[in-house]
């Protein structure tokens, strides 16, 4: 389990998510423990995929701060930016792969641009990453060999590439049938488990929030601010009454 003691890894502080004049989401404020799987979730076009923007420096906050340690995410110098970025990894919906790599050279990409390791050591290193997420076999293939399964394992594969402390998965079951999301929850559960990874997901999927998830942090399309942060059998025994209602309605069985 997450250990509450450490400090966290990442702060949210006030964050206020805006396009233009429309604000998606306010006054937001909450932290990322060491070793946990915090899942954020709310209906579709709250904000959730926006918010991981912003935590991964993609997107600038209308106001507040994302805190690495000390370090703000949208206000630090680019040298303290580039070393905070390789403290965590990144699995777009999408999988984003290059069509024109195969695997290998998909996840030996970021050893390449930011590690001393020599092309044999890349390649070891790239196989032993694929093989982490089931992928033994898979160096050679193409993404357009994949199944959707597949590209997401790839995915976190490559986001794993440079030994991250810290996972951000956007939307990872999406598109997903019941057993290749089942596989992925088993997969993210034995990173946490096997190599202490901290994991922050965005997900639509209830079964899989339940499945993996240590905290749940809702965010509210009518309030418009995080209205929950909790564990989620806690949320949806004894959470708001709009938490439980979107709980109940994909809690499983």
């Amino acid at each position: 389990m997450a250990a509450g003691d450490d400090p966290p890894l990442v702060r949210a502080v006030g964050l206020t998510l805006a396009f233009g004049d429309e604000v998606i989401q306010r006054a937001l404020s909450f932290d990322v423990r060491r070793g946990e799987v915090l899942a954020i979730v709310g209906a579709s076009g709250c904000g959730k995929s926006t918010l991981l923007r912003h935590l991964i420096g993609l997107q600038t906050p209308a106001a507040g701060q994302v805190l690495y340690g000390e370090h703000d995410l949208h206000s630090c110098d680019d040298e303290v930016l580039a070393t905070l970025r390789r403290r965590f990894g990144v699995m777009f919906q999408s999988g984003a792969l290059w069509s024109s790599m195969t695997l290998g050279e998909n996840v030996m990409l970021p050893l390449r641009l930011f590690t001393p390791l020599n092309p044999d050591q890349r390649r070891q290193r790239a196989r032993w990453k694929l093989a982490l997420v089931g992928l033994d076999d898979a160096f050679d293939l193409e993404p357009s060999e994949l199944s959707g399964g597949m590209r997401k394992r790839a995915a976190i594969a490559r986001a794993l590439a440079l030994d991250p402390e810290l996972l951000y998965l956007d939307e990872p079951s999406s598109g997903l049938d019941p057993f290749s999301a089942a596989r992925l929850d088993r997969l993210i559960l034995n990173l946490r488990r096997h190599l202490g990874t901290t994991v922050v997901m965005v997900s639509h999927s209830i079964d899989s929030v339940f499945a993996v998830a240590d905290r749940l942090l809702f965010l509210d399309d009518l309030e418009k601010t995080m209205t929950a942060l909790d564990a989620p059998q806690t949320l949806a025994a004894h959470g708001p009454a709009r938490v439980r209602e979107f709980l109940h309605r994909g809690a499983p069985a």
